[in-house]
């Protein structure tokens, strides 16, 4: 059975001079035959010494999914020497590549398009002993000291389509049991 794991949660804050400080939430996926890293973020320290922790290197990872190309969810996509890098559209591995289908290749996890907070955004939908687990990366995503609340409305200052975001809310909040948001922390659906 898959097991889900965040090894660093996301984080946002804007700095005294306007700029961000930001990298997103880091998912593991073991799948059993397969340990899949979800969006590796862009601060390499938090990423390595989370992979440590589990002792894992950048080298056991066999998949590396992307689920848009914000920096701070993929900049670091290329230090796993090892991995198949995915997206809801294509792979690649070294020089090879070629399409995706609906799901991550030898797995029953489901690439969903979530359109709205950038037009390539998707999420993967994992089946666990807990429940369904959405790595749903900036549907949601709050910053630092933010209040976490679940308001499908929330405004996002980076948005490419505002109303589709509002409409991949609504849908995504019916089809998970736990979400794993961006930037923030994994919280249950509640129906």
């Amino acid at each position: 059975m898959n097991k889900v794991k965040v090894l660093v949660e996301g984080y946002a804050k804007v700095n005294a001079d306007g700029t961000w400080d930001a990298s997103s939430s880091i998912t593991l996926i073991d799948t059993g035959s397969k340990k899949i890293i979800v969006d590796p973020g862009c601060n390499r320290k938090l990423l390595l010494n989370s992979l440590l922790n589990e002792k894992l290197t950048t080298g056991d990872i066999d998949v590396v999914f992307i689920t848009h190309y914000h920096p701070d969810h993929c900049l670091l996509m290329g230090v796993f020497e090892n991995a198949v890098v995915m997206d809801s559209i294509q792979y690649q591995k070294g020089p090879i590549g070629g399409d995706m289908g609906n799901e991550i290749p030898e797995t029953d996890i489901k690439i969903i398009k979530t359109p709205g907070h950038s037009p390539d955004h998707s999420s993967l939908l994992v089946e666990t002993k807990k429940g369904r687990v959405l790595v749903g990366a900036d549907i949601f995503w709050w910053k630092e000291n933010e209040e976490q609340e679940i308001d499908v409305e929330k405004n996002d200052d980076f948005a490419s389509d505002m109303k589709t975001l509002v409409e991949t809310r609504k849908e995504v909040l019916k089809i998970a049991d736990f979400i794993i948001p961006g930037h923030g922390k994994m919280f249950r659906v509640e129906k």
